[in-house]
């Protein structure tokens, strides 16, 4: 076993990325490209050695949030394409022509402040153009195509920017009900519309992509040149609709050990605020796990985790740092005995999102709020072969 603190950890399955991209891959029609998406560190898993494994399992693109995302691939040796899909000061027109990393234009205003620090420092800038089809966040407007296709293409003729690409973002592609599907269709064909419109001014862009997760899974009319996955890469679903579309593996499990093993006598308090006394004797488990960790308070009193292959409740606050499991009547508990917060314990599952909807949200929340002190844990085929750990990080 690689050395690392056993403390509380991330165990990150490689494979499981490598089956998942091409499990997608087969969904698309050929030449069809595929940008990963690996923004915030990967959802947590992270960035570097997901995008690694990416780029050789043959990831054709890969998508970021921001510059410093966008560098951090390069610094791991990432050469295939970068799309940033969220906003960068244009002071940085230096640094994403110099690193090759592509920037999102969402406005006229951004695109001129773009070009000018783009003209003044003497380089190009690649730019994808973003059109807002219907999720109100950034872009162009395109419930007006003849406007917004006239914006974009005096975007795209400013000097010192390259338009390679156009997109749009679905809002609930994620969603099984007629009227979501209808919604999705609606921002589909706005965005087409755009691209007519475009297409009677003599501009046609190379790459034209609008599908996140949930729609390249059940939309593959709409996948045009590029498809943008993100969740499912790390195995987990948007939304159950999605289930019957791909088989997907779990990337990551999150583990943690007992640090002491207690009996507690009737009419105990058990952590802060005393929410939960003992009417019984118990036995109680205290792990190194808590909201700094990422396990959300939210989850105090309703949580459950895996030990020795049976579900025992958390029970009492969930601490900064540390919780207290109820594992009366679970034989031969100890210190050290390893936790499953979420993920597998021999032939039992606790799926990521019981927990997530334990507490009103979603898979993606939990995976990237896994603090960044909790060592990942990498594993392919089987065997553990890279850990990433806080001093790592730099921290």
């Amino acid at each position: 076993m690689l050395d690392f603190l056993r403390r509380t950890w991330a165990q990150v399955d490689l494979s499981a990325l490598r089956h998942n991209l091409h499990e997608i891959r087969g969904l698309l029609q050929p030449g069809c490209r595929l940008m990963a998406v690996v923004k915030a560190d990967a959802y947590g898993h992270g960035d570097r050695f997901c995008a690694q494994e990416m780029a050789q399992a043959g990831a054709d693109w890969f998508g970021v949030s921001n510059l410093e995302e966008a560098l951090s691939l390069r610094d791991a040796g990432i050469t295939k394409p970068i799309l940033i899909l969220g906003t960068t000061p244009p002071e940085e027109a230096g640094a994403l022509a110099a690193r090759q990393i592509t920037q999102t234009v969402f406005c006229t205003e951004y695109a001129r402040s773009l070009q000018q620090q783009a003209g003044r420092q003497g380089v190009t800038v690649n730019i994808h153009i973003k059109v807002d089809s219907g999720m109100a966040r950034i872009g162009f407007d395109g419930f007006f195509p003849e406007r917004c296709a006239q914006e974009i293409a005096e975007a795209a003729a400013l000097p010192n920017l390259n338009g390679e690409g156009i997109f749009t973002h679905f809002a609930s592609a994620d969603e099984n009900g007629s009227e979501d599907d209808r919604y999705t269709v609606a921002q589909f064909e706005r965005f087409m519309a755009v691209l007519q419109a475009l297409e009677r001014r003599g501009i046609r862009f190379s790459i034209r992509h609008c599908c996140n997760s949930a729609a390249t899974l059940r939309f593959p009319q709409m996948h045009l040149d590029m498809v943008r996955p993100g969740l499912i890469l790390y195995g987990l679903y948007p939304g159950d609709c999605c289930r019957e579309c791909a088989r997907l593996l779990p990337a990551m499990q999150l583990k943690s050990a007992v640090s002491m093993v207690k009996e507690l006598p009737a009419g105990r308090a058990v952590s802060y605020g005393r929410s939960f006394m003992s009417d019984s004797l118990m036995q109680l488990a205290t792990l190194p796990i808590g909201y700094a960790d990422g396990y959300h308070r939210a989850l105090s009193g309703c949580g459950e985790m895996l030990l020795h292959g049976q579900r025992v409740p958390v029970v009492g606050r969930v601490c900064m740092d540390q919780l207290m499991l109820d594992v009366t009547g679970i034989n031969g508990v100890q210190a050290g005995d390893v936790v499953t917060v979420f993920g597998s314990d021999g032939e039992s599952v606790l799926p990521i999102e019981e927990m997530a909807g334990a507490i009103g949200t979603i898979s993606y929340e939990i995976v990237c709020l896994i603090g960044k002190r909790v060592p990942r844990l990498y594993f392919r085929d089987g065997q553990a072969c890279e850990v990433l750990r806080l001093k790592d990080l730099g921290f």
